[in-house]
């Protein structure tokens, strides 16, 4: 059987624009879909009874969600899992099986906004994460991502790249940084330093891409290098317009110590269009597009 895509649920609009863009990706793919919702009853356990009506309300929840989700994609299949505990702990678990996760960006979990969620499920998952808005994606097109030379950015580029094919879909390369201020340099002996770390940069944005026009002769890619933005502004400038951002889950310059890199929490927290993160390499399917 195919890996699910699972999906975040409770009752916020985000988490129902995160159910519809699952399901339709799950129809495109052929893929099954799990339903997960969290009740945290962890403070209820000296009142059984409240207790009851916890679950009862989740066990309802989901029933609905489910008649919904089918009415979505009739074709997709969908089962649902009621979890006791922390949402974010709960998705984490289920990405080690999962093709996808994915969840909406609002609030409506216990004990804090779903950002918060969507940020601890992004940091621990084993498999791409997508985090999903209520964007108006009218006039929306195209396929942003952001690279910086590290192998994770290198697996989100493979990923796009991927995404872009088969959606028939532009897809953006786009490698930001600020070159240093003046300041830094000065009594460097090279003359030529900005032109050099520009052009190092350039070679990195071009290695990352290597192989993607051969591999994919259909694909329309643009390479940018903004060496005047940092990463994060850079990414929801261009994520502003477009249909999905793919980001990795860390750069170059985290710590690997730090499971979430701050470009990806940066554009998690403010989250401009349908955003991936990124951890494997895409599985191929057919070319039929989705949304």
């Amino acid at each position: 059987m195919n890996e699910a895509i699972v999906v975040g649920v409770n009752d916020s609009p985000s988490s129902e624009a995160a159910m519809g863009w699952a399901m339709r990706r799950a129809a495109t793919l052929k893929l099954p879909v799990q339903l997960v919702h969290a009740v945290d009853d962890r403070w209820a356990y000296d009142s059984v009874g409240y207790n009851e009506w916890i679950r009862e309300s989740g066990i309802n929840f989901l029933a609905a969600a489910k008649d919904r989700a089918a009415k979505m994609e009739p074709t997709v299949k969908v089962t649902t899992d009621l979890v006791s505990g922390g949402a974010g702990y709960a998705l984490g678990k289920r990405s080690k099986k999962a093709a996808m996760v994915v969840i909406g960006s609002g609030h409506g979990w216990a004990g804090g906004s779903l950002t918060d969620r969507a940020l601890q499920v992004a940091a621990v998952a084993r498999c791409p994460v997508a985090v999903i808005g209520e964007h108006d994606m009218t006039n929306r097109k195209g396929i942003v991502v952001g690279v910086d030379g590290s192998e994770e950015s290198t697996q989100a580029v493979a990923f796009a790249a991927a995404e872009a094919d088969r959606q028939g879909q532009e897809l953006t390369v786009l490698h930001a940084f600020l070159t240093p201020e003046p300041w830094v340099t000065r009594g460097v002996p090279r003359t030529n330093y900005f032109e050099v770390i520009t052009e190092e940069e350039r070679v990195v944005l071009a290695e990352t891409v290597a192989g993607l026009a051969d591999k994919y002769p259909d694909l329309v890619m643009h390479q940018v290098l903004d060496t005047h933005t940092r990463p994060a502004e850079a990414l929801l400038a261009a994520g502003a317009t477009a249909q999905l951002l793919v980001v990795g889950s860390r750069g170059r310059g985290t710590f690997k110590r730090l499971l979430l890199g701050s470009t990806a929490h940066a554009v998690l927290t403010k989250l401009p269009c349908p955003t991936i993160i990124a951890r494997i390499s895409p599985v191929k399917h057919s070319d039929e597009s989705t949304t």
